[in-house]
C-alpha cells in the first residue's frame, strides 16, 4: 500500500473471517482507543466515519474502551450525535492555550473545564447508549505511589522507581500501580475479569457522579497534571493516566468471538507508556488474532505539517505561537479524512494483499 494514506494489519482470525465474509460492520464487537495525547487527533476522520457511517449500518451492542485521549474519544463516540461530539472534542482539544509557565494544577483545571464542555451536561447519553458500552482505563497508585499525590517530589521519586522496575520487567510495574476500569454498569466486563497480566484489576460502574473524574484521571499524565482522588464509587487513592499501564491497550481481545476494529496512530501495539523505547515488548501474541489495526502510512505522515502527526512536544515546539499550532493541528485533522476515505473503500472491497500481519 505504498501510495495509500493507511496501513492495515490483520490478526489470523480476522484475516480468515474477512476472506470468507468480507468486512462486515455487524462483526465488529470492540473498538479500542490508545492513549497518546494529541496523536489521537490524527484519527479524527476515521472516528467520524466509523461512528457516523460504518457502525450505524449494523447497530448492535459494542464495547468502547480507551485510555487517556482514547477514553475521551470513545466517550464522544457514545453520544447520541457522535459526529457532533467528535467535532466538539477535536475543537476543544486543539484550541487549548497555556501561558508560558504553568503548574500541574493549572493544566488539571484546564482539562477539567474541557471535559465539562465536552460532556455539555449530557453525560447520561454516553452512559445510556443503546449500542455502546463505554470503559475508561485508569492507573491507581499503590506502594510508594499510593502516598505520592500532592507532593511533586514523592511523585517524581515514585515514578522513577516504577520506571526502573519496568525496565527490568513489565510485571514489576504492577508493584507500583493497579488497573482500575470504570465501565458501563450494564456491561459485566467478563472478558477482562479473568487474569490476563500481572496487574490487579478493579472494576467500578460509571455514573453521572464519576464520569468526568474518571475521564480526567485517565488523562492525568504524571508531573503534568495532578493525580485525581476521591472518585465516586472507586477505591481510595491517587489516579493517573491509564496509558501508564495500557498505552496501546494490549488486552485479551481474543476472548471475544467478534472482531476488534482498532483505529490507531501507530502500526504496532506497545503495552505500556514506559515500554515505548523497547521494541521487543511490542505485542505479537494470540490476543491480536481478531484485531484489525488501521493506522496512518509513512507516506501520509510525510505530507502533514512538520512531516509528522500532532504530538505533545508541539506544546513546547510552538510555545506561545498558539495560532500556528492550532492551524497545523487543524490541517492534520483535515487530512485525516483521506484515511477515512481509503479505509471506507477497503471495507467495501477488502484487498487482503494490501494488508500485513502482526
Amino acid at each position: 500500500m505504498t501510495s495509500s494514506p493507511i496501513t492495515i494489519r490483520l490478526g489470523r482470525r480476522a484475516r480468515q473471517r474477512i476472506a470468507a465474509e468480507g468486512m462486515q460492520a455487524a462483526d465488529v464487537a470492540i473498538i479500542p482507543a490508545a492513549a497518546g495525547g494529541p496523536k489521537g487527533l490524527i484519527l479524527h476522520g476515521l472516528d467520524r466515519w466509523l461512528f457516523g457511517h460504518f457502525l450505524p449500518r449494523a447497530p448492535r451492542q459494542r464495547r468502547l474502551i480507551g485510555a487517556s485521549i482514547g477514553a475521551w474519544r470513545m466517550a464522544a463516540a457514545a453520544f447520541n450525535d457522535a459526529d457532533a461530539a467528535q467535532r466538539r472534542l477535536a475543537h476543544l482539544y486543539t484550541h487549548q492555550r497555556y501561558p508560558a509557565k504553568v503548574d500541574a494544577a493549572y493544566v488539571s483545571n484546564t482539562c477539567r473545564a474541557l471535559l465539562d464542555e465536552l460532556l455539555d451536561g449530557r453525560g447520561a447519553e454516553a452512559l445510556n447508549s443503546p449500542h455502546y458500552a463505554l470503559s475508561i482505563i485508569t492507573a491507581r497508585g499503590v506502594g510508594p505511589l499510593a502516598q505520592a499525590a500532592g507532593s511533586r517530589w514523592r511523585e517524581l521519586a515514585g515514578f522513577l522507581r516504577a520506571a526502573a522496575g519496568n525496565a527490568v520487567a513489565r510485571s514489576r510495574l504492577a508493584g507500583a500501580m493497579e488497573r482500575v476500569i470504570f465501565h458501563d454498569a450494564r456491561d459485566s466486563q467478563d472478558w477482562l475479569r479473568q487474569e490476563f497480566d500481572a496487574f490487579a484489576n478493579h472494576f467500578v460502574s460509571l455514573s453521572g457522579d464519576n464520569l468526568r473524574d474518571a475521564l480526567l484521571a485517565s488523562g492525568s499524565i504524571p508531573m503534568v497534571l495532578e493525580a485525581v482522588s476521591g472518585i465516586a464509587g472507586a477505591p481510595g487513592g491517587a489516579y493517573w493516566d491509564g496509558g501508564l499501564i495500557d498505552y496501546h491497550l494490549h488486552l485479551p481481545y481474543q476472548r471475544d468471538p467478534g472482531l476488534v476494529l482498532y483505529p490507531h496512530f501507530s502500526d504496532y501495539i506497545v503495552p505500556g507508556w514506559l515500554d515505548k523505547s523497547m521494541p521487543w515488548r511490542r505485542a505479537r501474541d494470540a490476543a491480536l488474532d481478531n484485531v484489525i489495526l488501521v493506522s496512518p502510512s509513512p507516506e501520509f505522515l510525510a505530507r502533514l505539517p512538520n512531516r509528522k502527526m500532532p504530538d505533545r512536544a508541539d506544546f513546547k515546539f510552538y510555545g506561545q505561537n498558539h495560532d500556528t499550532r492550532i492551524r497545523d493541528w487543524t490541517c492534520a485533522m483535515g487530512e485525516s479524512e483521506r484515511m477515512a476515505d481509503a479505509f471506507a473503500r477497503w471495507c467495501d472491497k477488502p484487498d487482503l494483499a494490501q494488508t500485513s500481519g502482526f
